[in-house]
C-alpha cells in the first residue's frame, strides 16, 4: 500500500509515460497491419504488459529491446496459434482490440468477456454490429464470444454508430485494415486515442478523411511490407492527474510529454476554478501558487463528443473540487459504476456528497477531509485518492496498488519527485 499525507506544495518538472489508452489499440493495430512495427514511448503498466503477453500467445513476436525498454517491436509470425489464454485476456478490457488481427491471421477470434476496471456494464453490442457489417458471424455464451470472418466481400463498408463508441470505432478501423476494404463510418469517436490509430494507419499508407460526422479510410494504392515506426502519445490522464495534484497542494510544476489538444478540456476546467494553467505542445504548466479560486460551480460532465471532457478526467477533478469553493456537479454516464467505486472511498475520508443518481453527484466545497484507509477499486479511483491524500489531515493509506499500476507504472514515484510526502509501505 501507499501512505500519503499533506506536505509542502509540489514543485518541479516531471514527464508523463506513454498513454495506456492509446498504446493498447496501437499494439492491436500493429498486429493487424501484418508488417514489422517499431512502437516507441510504450508505457510499462500492467495492462500494456498483458496485451504484449496476449500478442505473443497468439503467435506474434513482441519484444522490448534492452537498449530501449520504452520501444516495443511487433513482428508478424506464421506460427498457427489462434487462441490466447482466456484467463490472461480476461484481465483487461482491451483484449477486444485483438479481434480484427485474429480474424486476419486465423479467420476467427475466440476471447472471454472483457475484464479490467469494474466500473459498470460496458457491452460489446456495437462491436458485433461492426463485424456484422463486414459479413462476420458472432456467437456468444456466458464465458465469452466467437467471431468468425466472412470470406470474400468487396466494396465500401458503411457503418452508422448510434453513439460515439471508442471501442467500436477502433474495431471498425482495424477490421477495415485486415479486410482491405474502404470504410465510411458515421458518427465516429474522435478521441486522441482513435486519432492516434488513424495517424498510424496513414503512416502505413492508408488514406483517411476525418470530420465530426464521417470518418473514411481507403486502402493503400500499392502493397508494402517494410517496417513501420509509430509513437504512443503522452498520457493525457496522467498529466491531468498530476496537474490536479499540483493544484491541491498550491504548488507550481511543468508536466512534460503531453499534447496540448489532448488536455484542452482539463486546462479549461482548471482555469474555470481559478487555477492558472497553460498548455503548449509538449508541456502543461500549472501555477497554483497564484491561484485565485473563483467560487464558480464546476460542471464536470463526461462526454464522448469531440472536444468533450474525457471520463477519466472526472475523478482527479473531483478530488480537486473538494478543496475549492462552489457547489460542483459531476456526472459520468459512460462508466456507470465509477461513482459507486469512488464516492464511498471519499466518504470514508469524511467527504459530504449528495448522490443525485448512480452516475451524478453534487457537493459544496471546500471540505476538510481526514486521512483513513482507502482502496483503489479501479485505476482512476486510486489516482483520485492519492490527490485527496495530499490535503486530508493526517495519513491516508491507499491499498489496491495492483489496480493503480494497471494504468500507471509509477504515479506515486512521480508525485514524490515533485515533493509529495508519499511512500510505499508494507501492509
Amino acid at each position: 500500500m501507499v501512505a500519503v499525507r499533506p506536505g509542502i506544495p509540489l514543485f518541479g518538472a516531471v514527464t508523463v509515460d506513454g498513454s495506456k489508452n492509446a498504446a493498447l489499440p496501437l499494439l492491436a493495430a500493429a498486429a493487424a497491419v501484418h508488417r514489422p512495427v517499431h512502437l516507441s514511448n510504450v508505457p510499462a503498466n500492467t495492462d500494456v504488459e498483458t496485451m504484449l503477453t496476449l500478442l505473443q500467445q497468439a503467435g506474434w513476436h513482441a519484444a522490448r529491446p534492452v537498449s530501449n525498454p520504452h520501444t516495443t517491436v511487433i513482428l508478424p509470425s506464421d506460427k498457427p496459434q489462434p487462441d490466447p489464454d482466456r484467463a490472461v485476456a480476461a484481465r483487461i478490457r482491451a483484449s477486444y482490440y485483438l479481434v480484427p488481427a485474429l480474424l486476419g491471421a486465423y479467420g476467427r477470434a475466440r476471447l472471454p468477456w472483457p475484464g479490467g476496471c469494474a466500473i459498470g456494464e460496458r457491452g460489446m453490442e456495437q462491436h458485433f454490429k461492426v463485424y456484422e457489417r463486414f459479413g462476420d458471424r458472432s456467437t456468444v455464451d456466458d464465458h465469452g464470444y466467437l467471431v468468425e470472418a466472412a470470406t470474400g466481400g468487396r466494396g465500401t463498408v458503411s457503418i452508422m454508430l448510434p453513439f460515439r463508441s471508442r471501442g467500436a470505432t477502433i474495431a471498425a478501423l482495424l477490421r477495415t485494415v485486415v479486410g482491405g476494404r474502404p470504410l465510411r463510418l458515421s458518427q465516429p469517436n474522435l478521441s486522441p486515442e482513435v486519432l492516434s490509430v488513424v495517424e498510424a494507419l496513414k503512416v502505413a499508407g492508408w488514406e483517411s478523411q476525418v470530420s465530426e460526422k464521417v470518418l473514411t479510410l481507403q486502402p493503400p494504392p500499392s502493397v508494402a511490407d517494410g517496417p513501420l515506426a509509430w509513437t504512443v502519445p503522452g498520457d493525457k490522464i496522467e498529466a491531468g492527474t498530476l496537474a490536479c495534484a499540483v493544484a491541491v497542494s498550491g504548488g507550481s510544476a511543468h508536466i512534460l510529454g503531453v499534447r496540448r489538444d489532448d488536455i484542452a478540456p482539463l486546462v479549461a476546467a482548471l482555469r474555470w476554478l481559478g487555477v492558472p494553467a497553460e498548455a503548449t505542445n509538449g508541456t502543461l504548466a500549472v501555477q497554483a501558487e497564484d491561484a485565485r479560486p473563483t467560487g464558480r460551480p464546476l460542471r464536470a460532465i463526461a462526454s464522448l463528443s469531440p472536444g468533450g471532457l474525457d471520463a477519466d478526467f472526472e475523478p482527479p477533478l473531483m478530488a480537486l473540487a473538494l478543496t475549492l469553493p462552489g457547489t460542483h456537479l459531476f456526472a459520468d454516464d459512460i462508466n456507470p459504476g465509477r461513482h459507486g467505486n469512488l464516492l464511498p472511498q471519499l466518504v470514508r475520508l469524511g467527504a459530504t456528497i449528495d448522490e443525485l443518481s448512480s452516475t451524478q453527484c453534487r457537493f459544496a466545497g471546500p471540505q476538510q477531509l481526514t486521512g483513513a484507509g482507502v482502496e483503489a477499486t479501479d485505476i482512476r479511483t486510486g489516482s483520485a485518492l492519492l490527490i485527496v491524500g495530499l490535503t486530508a489531515r493526517g495519513v491516508t493509506t491507499l491499498g489496491g496498488l495492483e489496480q493503480l499500476r494497471r494504468g500507471h507504472a509509477d504515479l506515486p514515484v512521480k508525485l514524490h519527485a515533485l515533493g509529495a510526502d508519499i511512500c510505499e509501505v508494507l501492509p
